[in-house]
C-alpha cells in the first residue's frame, strides 16, 4: 500500500507529538529511536507495531495523549475476559467518528428519508452509538432499539417503518428468521441491512439477504480505532472502502511482519491519523484481508478497498496437526447442498487425542444420515481431517443478540 505524501506528513507531524508527552504511551514505547529519522515510508515500516496487549498493559488511561479535562467519553473493547482495553475519546474524535459513520451511509445508499433500526448494544461498547451518530448528521431518523426483546423489535420495526437494519449477522438472522416464522414479511420495509460486528460467510448472507428482502453491506471498524464506521462497501461492489483520510491502511504477513503486495492477503495494520485521545500507530488488528487492487465502479478511488474479511488470527485453532479457521469451515458448509449457514464446533481431548465434533443445522428436507456423510467428506477433503458430524434441525443452535461464538475449544 502506498503511503501519500500527505498521509507521511500527517504521521510524522504525529510521532513528533507522541514521542514528546513526558511519561507518555509513545515516548516509552519509542524511546530511543529517532523519529527525525524516518525520511519515508520504508523508514515508517520499521517502527514496532502496537497490539491489544500493550493497550491492556497501558489500563485505565496510559494510552490517553491528551490531559483528562479534553476527554469527553471512554469506550473498552468487547472482549470478556482479561483487562479490557480503554480507549478515551476527545470532542474531536466523537464528532470525526460520526463523519465516517454517516459516509458509509451514504456509501449504502442511506438518505435522509430512511428510518434506522440501529440493534446493536450501547454503553461502553462502541457499536450502537456509532451507528446513531452518523445516522443522526446525515440526518436520518434514528431508532435507537439496542439488542434484545425480538418481540418489540419487531413490532417498532412495523409500527415505524423501519427501512434499514444495523445489526451484527447473528441477530440480523435471528430476525429474519422470526419475521419468516410468525409470517410478517409483508409489513416489514427494510431495503438495506448494515452488518458489522462479526464475520459471516455467503450462506448466511444470502439466508439474510432473501429473508429480508434487503441490500447487504458490510460495515468496518473496531473499537481501538474509533469503532465500526472506519470502512463500508458501496452499491458496487463488495469491497470495502477503507477511510484514508481518517486511517493509514498496511496489510502485513501475520508470521514475519513484513509488508505483503497489494492483492496478496494478510492482517490488517492500521495507524490513526486524526484521533487526538488515543492514537495509533501500527496497530495489529489480528483481522485477515487483502488490498483490493484497481478503481471501483462506483468512482470513488480516493480510499483504498479491502476485501471481506476472511477471519483472524487469533481465530485459528489447531486439531489433529492441521491449522484451521471458521473461514474454512463456511467454506465446506456453503459447498454442501441443504446445509444451513449455522455450526458450531466442539473440540476436545479424550482418552489421549482430539476429538472434533460438528454441529450442522440442515435443511427439513435434507436426509441427515446421507448430509453427515457429505459433511464430513468434504471436510476432509478441504480441510484435512475428518470431524464427527452431528446434522440438526433449523433454529436447533443457539442465536445471539451479539456476537456467535461458532468453535467452542475444551481443550484447555
Amino acid at each position: 500500500m502506498h503511503m501519500t505524501e500527505e498521509q507521511f506528513d500527517i504521521i510524522k507531524a504525529q510521532l513528533k507529538k507522541l514521542v514528546a508527552i513526558p511519561d507518555g504511551f509513545y515516548a516509552k514505547k519509542f524511546a530511543g529511536i529517532d523519529i527525525d529519522a524516518i525520511k519515508d515510508q520504508s523508514d515508517f515500516e520499521k517502527l514496532p507495531f502496537t497490539d491489544k496487549g500493550d493497550l491492556r498493559e497501558a489500563y485505565p488511561l496510559g494510552i490517553a495523549a491528551v490531559p483528562p479535562e479534553q476527554i469527553v467519553r471512554i469506550h473498552s473493547s468487547s472482549g470478556t475476559t482479561g483487562t479490557p482495553v480503554i480507549i478515551p475519546y476527545t470532542k474531536k474524535d466523537v464528532e470525526d467518528w460520526a463523519i465516517q459513520f454517516a459516509r458509509c451511509y451514504e456509501y449504502a445508499g442511506v438518505t435522509k428519508e430512511d428510518r434506522v433500526h440501529i440493534t446493536p448494544g450501547y454503553g461502553l461498547w462502541t457499536a450502537g452509538i456509532g451507528f446513531q451518530l452518523g445516522c443522526e448528521l446525515l440526518g436520518a431518523m434514528a431508532i435507537p432499539m439496542g439488542p434484545g426483546n425480538t418481540d418489540k423489535q419487531l413490532k417498532m420495526m412495523m409500527d415505524l417503518e423501519s427501512t434499514v437494519l444495523c445489526a451484527t449477522s447473528s441477530y440480523a438472522l435471528r430476525l429474519a428468521e422470526e419475521i419468516a416464522k410468525r409470517g410478517i414479511g409483508d409489513q416489514i420495509k427494510l431495503r438495506k441491512g448494515i452488518i458489522g460486528s462479526e464475520r459471516w460467510g455467503e450462506k448466511m448472507r444470502r439466508r439474510i439477504a432473501n429473508e429480508l428482502g434487503v441490500e447487504l453491506y458490510d460495515i468496518y471498524g473496531l473499537t481501538e480505532v474509533y469503532g465500526p464506521g472506519i470502512g463500508i462497501n458501496c452499491q458496487a461492489d463488495s469491497a470495502v472502502h477503507i477511510w484514508s483520510d481518517y486511517v493509514y491502511l498496511e496489510i502485513i504477513d501475520p508470521v514475519t511482519g513484513e509488508p505483503v503486495s497489494d492483492g496478496e492477503p494478510g492482517e490488517i495494520v492500521l495507524t490513526t491519523l486524526q484521533k487526538e485521545g488515543a492514537p495509533l500507530i501500527r496497530f495489529r488488528t489480528h483481522d485477515l484481508s487483502r488490498i483490493v487492487p484497481g478503481d471501483c465502479a462506483c468512482g470513488h478511488n480516493e480510499h483504498p478497498r479491502i476485501d471481506i474479511i476472511t477471519g483472524r488470527t487469533d481465530d485459528m485453532v489447531k486439531v489433529h496437526g492441521v491449522n484451521m479457521f471458521p473461514a474454512q469451515i463456511e467454506e465446506v458448509i456453503a459447498a454442501v447442498d441443504g446445509a444451513s449457514s449455522e455450526y458450531q464446533m466442539m473440540i476436545d481431548h479424550l482418552n489421549g487425542k482430539d476429538i472434533a465434533t460438528l454441529f450442522v443445522e440442515v435443511e427439513p428436507s435434507a436426509n441427515k444420515y446421507n448430509m453427515e456423510e457429505t459433511i464430513a467428506t468434504e471436510f476432509k477433503n478441504r480441510i484435512g481431517f475428518t470431524p464427527q458430524v452431528k446434522p440438526v434441525d433449523i433454529e436447533d443452535l443457539p442465536r445471539s443478540e451479539k456476537k456467535t461464538t461458532r468453535i467452542f475449544d475444551n481443550r484447555y
